[in-house]
């Protein structure tokens, strides 16, 4: 049976001996029970999320084992995992070996570079599952000589798309510029992900890969079909116009000014894990939720999501906005020049040229602003939301931008809608020391008591390299492991507190990359998410673990 261990308040991470086995539990679940929103298959483990009001972590646990009881049982129980050869698609890969880390790679194995080249491209690989991020594929098999390839000690901020990678049992393709830990052998001009193409993915799980060296005498490649010309993304214009085109727009808004950065957001995109895709959306989904409450909208429309303020729009027609989150200062200006009464948490109507601009927050990192009728956005994979990971959805705002307004339902004209009666909670402020309550797990055992300790009472510094992906934290002393080796990849939650081999941990938000190679502490529980993502650089965190590691157990 597997061994079951949780991963926050919301997953239940299963472990077992081997690849084969996790993929044979896997696809002999069948029906989920109510209440399971995802599956993550990985390496030596399923990841399963779920809804915390419908289902306990223990409930998980008894479902897979009892899964797994009657797998045992079965004629044949646990299948090789590997396709079969002859019935399996052939993708050949180029590769241009000239990677940050080939030679030490090449010395770590005791080979020169050439050598390193030649076993690499000498073997099949099969694609044996998706994570971290969209079309990126987990290639299992080639040469022996590869397997156990550590990670780097310190994952980098930046790898850039089409960089050919291994670590642990693995070799993959890294399908967009993203941080990652593997070690870098080459890279390829193909593209692994790519929206403008009929298929997405250029390797899907169950696939043959073979690697090609450029460097070799005679070796050349055309690209395949849809596989040529930029990688492009719709701008927010043009992903505006390709909305509900064929209805004349209740209003529009022009971008005077996108401050740092500006992003549509919704609740995400959930379900698509088996494409690689993770859920992203809105890092505060209580502001989210609020604002469209606040000029009624259903509570998961799209919303604009600005960081560190700067934000300006004007608008052109009429309309009602509110915005939530962050403590800023909101100005609402007429055409002519007067100042109106504006504040958080409140509907807005506006006329046509008004202004509406969001200042530098006081407390919180992120404001969300809400339309009447909705942003009028092109979903992409079911949802708006710009996911900066995987770069999926709309490109950031940028001035010159117009942003279209759904029509509202029913022809009702605009006007105020709700106001909130409940004051915000406050808000964190740069320098300001904030708890965050954590559920112990998945991998707590790897590291020694010392270290457990020292998560819960060392205040953790929010340093600048924090992003959408996850918080870089800083401490005064290092979160040191008591095991050694690689952990095979495994999925990952928003909330993990992701420890690499340096000991300084990452806190996981909306946009974190579906699999991690590195051993999670612990994660956040869900309640305090909306919070983590207003925390500013500067301030310092204290985690409270709300009760010892403890393994799930029959």
């Amino acid at each position: 049976m597997p061994r079951c261990l949780p991963a926050g308040d919301g997953a239940v991470l299963a472990e077992f001996r081997s690849l084969d086995e996790t993929l044979a539990l896997f696809r002999a679940l069948g029906q989920w029970p109510a209440g399971v929103e995802d599956i993550v298959p990985a390496a030596r483990t399923l990841l399963v999320l779920f809804r915390p009001s419908a289902l306990s972590a223990r409930d998980v646990a008894d479902w897979l084992w009892r899964t797994a009881a009657a797998l045992g049982d079965a004629p044949g129980g646990v299948s090789d995992a590997a396709p079969a050869a002859s019935a399996a698609r052939l993708v050949e890969i180029p590769v241009r070996y000239e990677g940050e880390d080939l030679d030490e790679v090449a010395a770590l194995l005791g080979m020169k570079r050439t050598e390193l080249i030649e076993r690499h491209t000498g073997s099949d690989y099969w694609a044996a599952f998706a994570g971290f991020a969209p079309g990126f594929i987990y290639l299992a098999g080639g040469d022996p000589c590869f397997h156990g390839i550590p990670r780097r000690s310190a994952p980098r901020v930046r790898v850039p798309a089409g960089s050919v990678a291994v670590a642990g049992d693995f070799s993959a393709v890294y399908p967009s510029d993203s941080p990652g830990g593997w070690q870098l052998l080459g890279v390829t001009p193909w593209r692994m992900w790519d929206m403008e193409r009929a298929e997405p993915a250029l390797v899907r799980p169950g696939f043959r890969v073979r690697f090609r060296d450029l460097g070799a005498a005679g070796v050349t490649y055309s690209l395949p079909g849809g596989l040529s010309g930029e990688n492009s993304r719709p701008s927010l214009a043009t992903a505006a116009s390709m909305g509900s085109a064929a209805a004349t727009p209740s209003a529009c808004f022009d971008v005077l000014s996108a401050g740092p950065q500006t992003l549509v957001q919704d609740l995400g995109r959930p379900g698509l894990t088996g494409m690689g895709v993770s859920l992203s959306g809105a890092l505060d989904r209580g502001a989210l939720r609020a604002a469209n409450r606040i000029v009624g909208n259903p509570v998961d429309a799209p919303v604009l999501e600005n960081a560190l303020g700067g934000l300006r729009l004007i608008c052109r027609g009429r309309a009602v906005v509110a915005v939530t989150g962050a403590q800023a200062e909101i100005r609402l200006t007429t055409a002519g020049g007067v100042h109106l009464p504006a504040a958080l948490g409140q509907p807005l109507a506006l006329d046509d040229g008004d202004e509406l601009r969001i200042g530098v927050p006081g407390a919180g990192v992120r404001c969300y602003v809400a339309v009447r009728g909705g942003w009028d956005v092109a979903p992409v994979l079911g949802s708006c939301a710009t996911d900066t990971l995987a770069s999926i959805g709309p490109a950031p705002l940028r001035a010159g931008d117009r942003l279209r307004v759904g029509v509202v339902l029913g022809g009702v004209r605009p006007g105020a809608v709700l106001i909130a009666d409940d004051s915000p909670p406050p808000l964190p402020r740069r320098g300001d020391l904030v708890f965050l309550d954590v559920v112990l797990g998945p991998r707590t055992d790897w590291f020694s008591p010392s270290a457990i300790d020292l998560l819960a009472h060392q205040e953790w510094l929010v340093t600048p390299q924090s992003d959408r992906v996850g918080m870089r934290l800083a401490g005064t002393e290092p979160l040191m492991r008591s095991r050694q080796g690689e952990l095979p990849s495994e999925g990952t939650v928003a909330g993990a507190i992701q420890v690499p081999a340096g000991g300084q941990p990452v806190l996981f938000l909306a946009d974190h990359p579906l699999t991690g190679g590195y051993p999670v502490i612990g994660a956040v529980v869900g309640r305090d998410l909306d919070r983590a993502a207003q925390i500013p650089v500067g301030a310092r965190l204290r985690f409270r673990p709300i009760g010892p590691f403890k393994e799930i157990l029959p």
